[in-house]
């Protein structure tokens, strides 16, 4: 394992001062927001490793230290025991050094909001949209004054090639009408848009564009920043990073993947089926290659078993075809440009989408509150689709976030119970991406959840 034993690095651009108190947190080794900035720094070091187990990377560099050291013209990070593919002739390279920076100012960003007199308000909706925007507004990545033009791309990031190349080929199409592409951030079906984009964007000669990723501390370490990214953002919890995606897209694409994409899936579902929303234009594209036609076949039954065939209608299956998903994003475009013009929405940010109490409050998936979710039809779709929402994001930290492997090595699989057809659909849709390989990048799969 090849590490650089020591290296001081200054920042470029995306961050130069902080505050006496915010230092103070981030020199004291025993501080919590010192140990949440080392395990985010060590995942952007490995960018490009495909490697969706964070104790892995722990392990492989449990001799790695980051120091915020202060100065009179500003900060400086020194670092030892880094990863050795982070440089080049002994220099880091300059978009992993910047996605550094953005680490270490979203984090320390949120954390001296939420604890300096609580300005952040997460008890309200309002207070939880407000935060969102303003973290996104501090990493410069809401952008005013331009025609809507943001695709949400999502999927997994355990794909087989055929399907990595599709997404590539739909990145390259709509890199030619000049859209700009925000993903995961990580590898698979987050990295072959960006790369597919850049291409498009090179023969239209557009030089600006952007591939951004958006991530939080927990999914960081298994989906650390693929090379194409050039704008990062770190929210504090998967709620407010689905929150980020919704409110800064202006069209979404979803790809094959696993428990993490169905995930996305039914966040998005239940904030379209809400009756707030009904007017509110959100382009949907679930596409994949001929070959993995099967793959939205079955989740396509899935959202008609759980959530009826009314959840249908807000999307549409475009398969072996790119150059046609990126057609449908055009017309979807000009209707997202329509609406906001005509009800004075801003470009850059949905403030009118309603996202319900239930589906911004962060789940924390441990045993007693996967076993507690409310898994029957006897709540309004949009609620069940926020209770499978949580499903699916306990299967994910137990599958990849160390906090979640951990519960599930000391006292064995989640548990789900539910109403009978419900849980045969859930099984049904698991058993299929376990066939298909899609839980995990490395080795053989062994199931963290029990229905």
């Amino acid at each position: 394992m090849e590490k650089v034993k020591r290296v001081f690095i200054r920042p470029n651009s995306s961050l130069n001062l902080l505050s006496h108190r915010e230092i103070d947190g981030l020199t004291n080794p025993d501080n919590q927001i010192h140990a949440l900035f080392k395990q985010c720094a060590l995942a952007v070091l490995n960018t490009g490793v495909e490697e969706d187990d964070a104790s892995v990377l722990n392990q492989d560099y449990n001799d790695f230290a980051i120091r915020v050291i202060p100065e009179s013209r500003g900060i400086k990070l020194e670092i030892e025991n880094a990863p050795a593919n982070a440089f080049v002739n002994g220099r880091m390279i300059n978009g992993i050094q910047d996605h550094l920076f953005s680490v270490l100012r979203d984090i320390v960003y949120t954390h001296h909001k939420i604890t300096s007199g609580g300005r952040f308000d997460f008890n309200s909706d309002a207070g939880i949209t407000d935060a969102v925007f303003r973290i996104l507004r501090n990493a410069g990545v809401v952008k005013p004054n331009r025609s809507p033009n943001l695709i949400v791309c999502w999927g997994g990031h355990a794909i087989q090639r055929n399907e990595y190349d599709y997404t590539k080929d739909v990145g390259y199409h709509l890199g030619l009408r000049g859209f700009d592409i925000a993903t995961g951030c990580g590898v698979g079906a987050m990295k072959g848009p960006m790369k597919g984009a850049v291409i498009g964007h090179g023969k239209q000669q557009i030089r600006n564009g952007r591939y951004l990723g958006i991530t939080e501390p927990g999914i960081i370490a298994s989906e650390s920043p693929n090379p194409t990214v050039n704008e990062l953002v770190v929210l504090p919890d998967i709620e407010k990073r689905l929150e980020a995606f919704v409110r800064l897209s202006h069209g979404i694409i979803v790809f094959p993947g696993g428990a993490g994409t169905a995930e996305e899936v039914l966040f998005l579902l239940g904030l379209l089926m809400h009756p707030d929303n009904h007017n509110i234009p959100m382009p949907l594209i679930f596409t994949a290659p001929q070959e993995s036609a099967e793959y939205f076949s079955n989740l396509d039954n899935f959202i008609a078993q759980t959530l009826g065939k009314q959840a249908q209608r807000f999307y549409q299956i475009v398969i072996g075809d790119p150059e046609k998903v990126a057609t449908l994003c055009q017309q979807g475009m000009e209707k997202v440009h329509k609406h906001r013009r005509q009800t004075n929405e801003s470009y850059a940010y949905n403030w009118m989408l309603t996202i319900p109490h239930e589906m911004q409050q962060p789940f924390d998936p441990t045993h007693d509150s996967m076993r507690s979710l409310k898994l029957d039809r006897t709540q309004p779709p949009h609620l069940l689709a926020a209770e499978l929402r949580r499903a699916f994001s306990g299967i994910v930290a137990g599958n990849v976030k160390a906090s979640g492997i951990e519960r599930v090595k000391a006292l064995g699989p989640f548990q789900l119970t539910g109403d009978e057809t419900l849980i045969q659909a859930l099984d049904e849709l698991l058993g299929n991406f376990i066939k298909q390989g899609r839980m995990k990048i490395k080795g053989a799969y062994k199931p963290c959840f029990k229905l």
